[in-house]
């Protein structure tokens, strides 16, 4: 995790302005090809990494479909609209942050698939050019797609599936358990959803329900991660959206403490993570954290914890995520 991302975001309120698509949208990309991959079972890639202590994964009952967030955020490619899957620098920093950091949280609990997509440049989501921002997320969404669709046929072989994805990735996540899971045959496989970092609306699923316990199954969780006490401005506006506490794992507004939290994963592996750093409650549609302390902690001015949907809940995932995989094995059984 970078403090640095975070700050970036701050830039993003400039507008994609009259930028050009900088890829070639009518070409599809090959999800047969490995490079395509940020990771596969097949490859040795960041994902496969362990925090000190635990044991080395060796899952292969349930798949893992993980959608990374946004790496295309250099203020240098505010003039582009997404990403090519051969940006060498864009494909570095999505392995060693959100490969490393974020989908190795489930390399315990399944085989992780991680498609590499040609993501909208983070200023696409404010841009005031929404047809074509909306065409870059189109793009985008047409990767993820693809490559899901790939993996079904090439990979998964009847498998649970947990799809998990923050931020952009949840952006096109929501789409994809929408448009694969809701209502459709593929839902009996559906082990559970992780949608952070993004606002999902009640409601948005037809069939699929939130989350309201750390046991159940087929439903979908979400959460926004912000300082204890700060309100954004846009929630007094904001329909209702599903809202997960992913410490306990449920969506009432009981109040959470650290002593509760399983662990955190911020900058290393060594020693094993980080125990109990922040507290959890929700408030309306967001998570409220007190500020936690970790070295560097005093840098880090933001009311926002976005980077660190994933980072501060690192092992209560990961725990949930297994609990969650055995009970669906044991139902199916």
């Amino acid at each position: 995790m970078k403090i640095t991302l975070l700050t970036t975001l701050i830039f993003s309120l400039i507008a994609c302005g009259g930028a050009r698509y900088m890829v070639d949208e009518t070409q599809r990309t090959d999800y047969s090809q490995e490079k395509n991959w940020a990771a596969l079972p097949t490859i040795k890639d960041p994902s496969d990494l362990v925090p000190d202590g635990l044991p080395i994964p060796k899952q292969t009952d349930v798949d893992v479909f993980f959608l990374y967030p946004t790496s295309f955020l250099s203020r240098k490619d505010r003039n582009k609209w997404n990403a090519s899957l051969d940006n060498k620098k864009v494909n570095k920093h999505t392995d060693q942050t959100s490969i490393k950091y974020q989908a190795s949280v489930f390399n315990q609990v399944g085989q992780i698939y991680a498609p590499r997509y040609r993501q909208a440049h983070i200023h696409c989501y404010y841009s005031s050019d929404k047809e074509r921002a909306t065409k870059a997320f189109e793009l985008a969404y047409q990767d993820v797609r693809d490559a899901f669709n790939y993996y079904l046929a090439h990979h998964n072989n009847g498998r649970p599936i947990i799809i998990a994805g923050h931020s952009q990735g949840t952006t096109h996540g929501m789409r994809l358990v929408k448009e694969f899971f809701d209502g459709t045959p593929l839902q009996e496989q559906l082990v559970v959803a992780y949608l952070a970092g993004i606002p999902v609306p009640q409601g948005y699923f037809e069939h699929l329900k939130p989350c309201t316990s750390p046991e159940d199954l087929s439903c979908v969780n979400s959460w926004r991660t912000f300082k204890y006490g700060y309100e954004p401005r846009y929630l007094a506006h904001e329909k209702p959206m599903i809202i997960t506490n992913p410490i306990s794992w449920k969506s009432d507004t009981t109040y959470i403490p650290k002593t509760n939290n399983k662990g955190a994963v911020l900058r290393k592996f060594e020693g094993g993570g980080l125990s109990g750093i922040t507290d959890a409650q929700i408030y309306k549609n967001i998570l409220w954290v007190h500020k936690p302390k970790f070295p560097g902690s005093f840098l880090y001015r933001s009311n926002n914890f976005h980077i660190a949907d994933y980072n501060f809940f690192y092992f209560d995932i990961r725990q949930n995520a297994l609990l969650r995989k055995d009970r669906f094995l044991n139902k199916t059984n």
